[in-house]
């Protein structure tokens, strides 16, 4: 699986590729700031123009709007070409590493159980998942370093929050407390889905392999058969969908609750009118911003227990390459 790291022949992809892909997602991030302020400036002019007639001109009302739209082009352009386009070749060449070894070693790779569909499904899989994981887990870690001093900032005109009274930086460390406490609690509920897909995987290829085999051969993959497989395939899916259901109910649970906590912080500083309608929406989407990048793992957790199972089938398989 790491060949595509260790060759010359892939250096300039695997190297220069995914720096150029590093960049260009601080600069995405780096935009998103920069329309965080812009969104400031848009509620500000929202909030003097509802006060009194032409209290604010056209240009001063549509100007913002204008800047927003050229930052959102620029955000568009380099997401398609560069977090989209370049992502999607980077990796297939990281695929297409792992293919060459596999045909390189078809002779004792050939004789394993599955191994067609640890060569074609499998890495076809890794790759479609470490483009979805790997570029959004690096976003969010940049999201988190451009934000949270933003939020800390905006934290300084928050005196006062519900209930504890006063708190120096509050909404840094609600957002914290909230986003880590969520995924202490929801990593538990889920903990054992992993192993679960696993055994997915692994009753699935059976009552597979059986049905291949009844292809060729009449005697084999008789009604009694392929019925006793099927059922152990029933009973792992039906096991799975109760733990989706637990895991699935606390998730949703959470990720709704935490929409409202930055407006109950806000509160008492909204009450008495502390704050202008920028900062409440500059301190939302830079709070929602560092929320959505510590809850990571909670929003992609279906993804990485999908690839903590596919990794294991290919790391089993590439064992019993070495060993062979």
């Amino acid at each position: 699986m790491w060949k595509f790291f260790t060759t010359k022949e892939y250096a300039l992809w695997s190297y220069v590729g995914g720096i150029t892909i590093l960049l260009s997602i601080w600069a995405t991030v780096q935009i998103d700031v920069q329309i965080n302020e812009v969104f400031g400036s848009i509620y500000n002019g929202l909030q003097k123009a509802l006060s009194a007639p032409n209290a604010i001109t056209a240009e001063e009302f549509y100007s913002p709007f204008l800047e927003f739209a050229y930052l959102a082009a620029i955000y568009v352009v380099i997401n398609v070409v560069f977090n989209g386009f370049l992502v999607n070749h980077y990796c297939f060449r990281w695929r297409q590493s792992m293919a060459e070894y596999y045909h390189e070693n078809w002779g004792k790779a050939r004789e394993i159980e599955g191994a067609s569909q640890r060569v074609q499904e499998d890495a076809l899989k890794l790759a479609r998942l470490l483009e979805n994981l790997g570029v959004g887990l690096i976003e969010s870690a940049l999201l988190l370093i451009a934000f949270i001093p933003i939020l800390w900032e905006l934290s300084k005109n928050i005196t006062e929050v519900p209930i504890l009274g006063e708190v120096d930086h509050a909404l840094v460390w609600a957002v914290f407390l909230t986003s880590l406490l969520g995924t202490a609690i929801l990593s538990a509920v889920g903990i054992k889905l992993p192993g679960i897909e696993f055994d997915i995987q692994k009753e699935e290829a059976a009552y597979r392999k059986e049905l291949v085999f009844g292809e060729d051969n009449p005697n084999l993959a008789t009604k009694e058969v392929v019925e006793n497989l099927f059922e152990k395939v029933r009973k792992i899916h039906f096991k799975a969908y109760l733990h989706y259901f637990y895991f699935n109910t606390a998730k949703w649970s959470y990720l709704q609750g935490m929409v409202i906590v930055p407006y109950l912080i806000l509160g008492p500083s909204i009450i008495a009118a502390g704050i202008t309608l920028g900062v409440v929406s500059q301190t939302v989407r830079a709070f929602s911003k560092v929320a959505e990048s510590l809850q990571y793992i909670i929003r992609s957790w279906l993804q990485i227990v999908e690839l903590i199972s596919v990794y294991k089938r290919l790391r089993g398989f590439e064992k019993q390459i070495i060993s062979s």
